[in-house]
Formats: C-alpha cells, sequence, structure tokens
C-alpha cells in the first residue's frame, strides 16, 4: 500500500527556471554580455547555481571566477524566487487526489533549505507538505539516500512504500538507494547530460497528471 509520495520541487514540483535563469541574464547584461535564450539555459536549472553559471559563463566549480559568481547569483535569486515560480499545469490536481486518498507527501530538494521553505510555503503548501527538506537538510545532499530516508522518518512512513518523483538523475538514483519506487518527470528540466528515459525509473511521466495513472489514483 502506498503511503507517500516525495516530490523534488525544481522542475518537479514547481516549475522554477524563470526565476533561476533571471540572475543569469541579468549578471550577462551588466557585464555586457550578449544575451542567451532561456530556452538554453532551462535544462541547466536542475544543476543549479552550479550548471546556470557553466551555461552563462563558461566557468566551472573549480574555476577561481566561480565563488564570487556564484555568490552574486544565489542573492540575486534569493530576493525573488517566487515572482514566476508557480506549481507546474496539472500538479494542484495531483496534490489534491493524494490528499483525497490519505497519501502523505513531501518535497525533497537539493536546494538549501533557506530556499526550500519560503517557497514551498509561498506555493500555500506548507501547511500540507509533511516535510521540506533541502540539500544541506541532512550531511548528505542526493543521489544519496539520506534525504530520502529523512523525508520517510518526518513523515512515519515505510519508504519501500514511498514513490520519489523528480526530474533529474540523481533523484532517481536516490530513490533507489531509498528503496523507493521511482517516477522520472520527462516534463521538467532533465539537464542535457542523458535521457530520462535511460534512468532507470519504474515510471516515466510526460505531465504531472500522469503521475495519477502511475500511482492508480486516476478516476475512471
Amino acid at each position: 500500500m502506498l503511503q507517500a509520495v516525495f516530490f523534488d520541487l525544481d522542475g518537479t514540483l514547481a516549475d522554477t527556471a524563470r526565476d533561476l535563469v533571471e540572475p543569469i541574464l541579468a549578471m550577462r547584461a551588466e557585464r555586457g554580455l550578449e544575451p542567451v535564450p532561456f530556452e538554453a539555459l532551462r535544462p541547466y536549472a536542475s544543476m543549479g547555481a552550479r550548471g546556470l553559471i557553466l551555461r552563462g559563463f563558461g566557468v566551472e566549480r573549480d574555476d577561481e571566477a566561480f565563488p564570487a559568481l556564484r555568490d552574486e547569483f544565489l542573492a540575486r535569486y534569493e530576493r525573488a524566487m517566487l515572482v514566476h515560480t508557480r506549481l507546474f499545469e496539472g500538479m494542484d490536481a495531483v496534490l489534491d487526489a493524494l490528499d483525497r486518498a490519505g497519501i502523505r507527501w513531501g518535497v525533497i530538494s537539493n536546494k538549501v533549505e533557506r530556499y526550500v521553505r519560503p517557497i514551498v510555503a509561498g506555493l500555500g503548501l506548507g501547511e500540507r507538505s509533511v516535510c521540506a527538506i533541502g540539500g544541506d537538510t541532512t550531511p548528505f545532499a542526493k543521489p544519496h539516500p539520506e534525504p530520502l530516508l529523512h523525508g520517510a522518518r518526518l513523515a512515519g512512513v515505510d519508504p519501500a512504500r514511498c514513490v520519489y518523483v523528480g526530474d533529474d538523475l540523481r533523484d532517481i538514483e536516490a530513490g533507489r538507494a531509498a528503496a523507493m519506487r521511482t517516477v522520472a518527470a520527462a516534463y521538467g528540466f532533465c539537464g542535457v547530460e542523458s535521457a530520462p528515459a535511460d534512468w532507470g525509473a519504474d515510471h516515466l511521466i510526460d505531465t504531472p497528471l500522469q503521475l495519477l495513472h502511475a500511482l492508480e489514483l486516476a478516476r475512471a
């Protein structure tokens, strides 16, 4: 029996891409650099600051210029995290269906917790979600299973009776390591390194509403 469903935040539960990309666009403009199309940056949103800075400036994490760019990016992002961010279309119906079925659900992201909590609250989900876990909530981040296992403990559920939904290979790896059933959200950001169909998830969905069919919660 399914006891809980846990969601990655960026690119799975909510479309946060525009708010993640805008700081990079502004930083490039202030430096006199040519604009980069939003669609070229969107896939890198799944990689957070590291991926967006790599695509936006060609700077790797071990480059000496990276820390300053990261700090500027994060400061800009923290000031405007909920300007364009919205639940993906159909996700509200998914959450309502989980609530009706008495299935707990929560958010487990690699974004730091001080960003995760206000975003979840700003989306009006703070009282409904059983957890809002960030990449720094536990000593480990995904693909390590500990954030997912911590979510299961907070929800008081058996990990083997849980599902984890994510739009990145690390999400599926973390879900498998936590002994959870996994769902790859192909509608999300999904990165550029491999296709969601190749991640080995138990289910592959192209829209949030397809999750209801994967969980056998869809109404006839």
